[in-house]
């Protein structure tokens, strides 16, 4: 069986995305990951099946490795534009079904896309890595999926991030892990490594969590509007005074691409 997908990216966060809107077009933990493989595969931080269940757009989001996760906030809107530009959706403001939740989008014919990824919190206990020659301390955010932030002196010192950082405690099911650098002129650095994946270019969640924790560290008065640069671009999270994580940043379709050499033998 063949199967045709597209690849994009929102600042450099990219992905392989699947028109199945009928989930017909199910794949193992080990075709995604063959698929997102950047040495013999098509090369991508995640892949997003774009499903639809009683009548609403759901994406199904895999991380690199085929594990779950529970949704992407530059993924959501890379599938988005792919929608609204290849004609599923008309632009304008509509949902997104999620496994964290229902999103709305703000998506103009052309130009960044505005996601409301919902209610953001901090969360209690303290969290430490020591992979930097010293123990920091870090904030935990919830964003839908789990995160922690920590503020460093130099995003030059955090080294190589392809692995998970070590933690204390330990997270069995992972979470995503942020190191951020202030900058002279008030915006934010930012680099991340996702669980499932390991350093990515941007993480849209993870710039959420970013905006909280940094809102956080200087009072915790809500709203609060950050520009965040992870190496991908630059991305702006507004918190509203009810904590939701408005994320506006661009998304653009590549190319269109054949999985079928990556796919299993199947029945026909």
């Amino acid at each position: 069986m063949s199967l045709l997908a597209t690849y994009g990216h929102g600042t450099e966060n990219d992905f392989v995305l699947i028109l199945d809107p009928d989930d017909t077009q199910q794949l193992s933990n080990e075709e995604v990951s063959r698929i997102c493989n950047r040495d013999s595969g098509i090369g991508a931080d995640g892949l997003i099946r774009i499903l639809k269940r009683d009548g609403i757009w759901f994406m199904d989001y895999r991380n690199r490795d085929g594990s779950i996760a529970e949704m992407c906030g530059n993924g959501i809107r890379v599938m988005a534009r792919y929608l609204v530009d290849r004609g599923h959706q008309p632009p304008g403001i509509f949902s997104i079904n999620t496994r964290s939740g229902k999103k709305f989008l703000s998506v103009p014919e052309a130009g960044d896309i505005t996601v409301n990824m919902g209610q953001i919190a901090i969360e209690p206990g303290d969290v430490i890595c020591d992979d930097i020659n010293e123990k920091i301390s870090g904030i935990r955010v919830n964003v839908g999926n789990p995160h922690a932030v920590f503020f460093v002196e130099s995003l030059e010192r955090v080294g190589d991030l392809k692995e998970p950082p070590r933690l204390s405690p330990t997270f069995p099911d992972g979470i995503n892990v942020e190191f951020v650098q202030e900058r002279k002129d008030g915006e934010l650095d930012m680099r991340v490594h996702e669980r499932g994946v390991g350093e990515t270019r941007s993480c849209g969640t993870g710039t959420c969590a970013v905006a909280m924790a940094a809102t956080f560290r200087e009072g915790g008065n809500l709203p609060s509007k950050w520009v965040i640069h992870p190496p991908g671009g630059r991305l702006v999270v507004e918190i509203d005074s009810h904590s939701n994580a408005i994320l506006t940043g661009p998304a653009i379709l590549v190319r269109d691409v054949d999985l079928t050499a990556f796919l299993d033998k199947r029945a026909k």
